[in-house]
């Protein structure tokens, strides 16, 4: 991959990124659950087993923010990204559990550029990610504010030294 950042133009609608793969980690779930989600399935092993989760289980929330990560290490940190405005969908499908392994993929649906800010477009991806059995655990739909490349005027404008 070039050291250039990834633009509106190279999200293509049917492109996929890979995500992960990411273990959970029984430290991870109580660390987290502890700061944000402190319900007895989350912090206690014996909890997780009596609830109808099976086992000491990381909050939904937590599943999300592992899926951030993966996103960012996946394309977000190599991408012209400016934030997102929301997440029009976050299922969390299956319980995810200490010693999972979670991977999976954000697929490109579409990608545009935006009439309101001139250089960015939006580009609305879903996510599937699964454990290592092949269970879906956590789908997610959102879009992202990327910038476009920047046309070849402006880069010899802006790359011209100055008097």
């Amino acid at each position: 991959m070039s050291a250039e950042k990834l633009s509106l133009e190279d999200f293509e609608p049917g492109r996929r990124f890979p995500l992960g793969p990411k273990p959970v980690l029984t430290e991870e779930i109580i660390e987290f659950a502890s700061e944000f989600d402190p319900q007895p399935m989350h912090l206690d092993e014996a909890a997780g087993r009596a609830s109808i989760l099976g086992g000491l289980a990381a909050s939904g929330w937590h599943t999300s923010a592992m899926l951030m990560r993966m996103m960012a290490d996946s394309y977000i940190l190599n991408a012209r990204c400016e934030g997102a405005p929301g997440i029009d969908l976050m299922e969390w499908r299956k319980p995810v559990l200490a010693g999972d392994t979670l991977q999976g993929q954000s697929i490109v649906l579409e990608a545009r550029a935006m009439r309101s800010r001139p250089g960015m477009g939006i580009v609305k991806f879903r996510h599937e990610v699964a454990n290592q059995r092949g269970e879906l655990v956590c789908l997610s739909e959102n879009s992202v504010m990327i910038r476009m490349r920047p046309a070849p005027e402006d880069t010899i404008m802006n790359s011209e030294p100055s008097a």
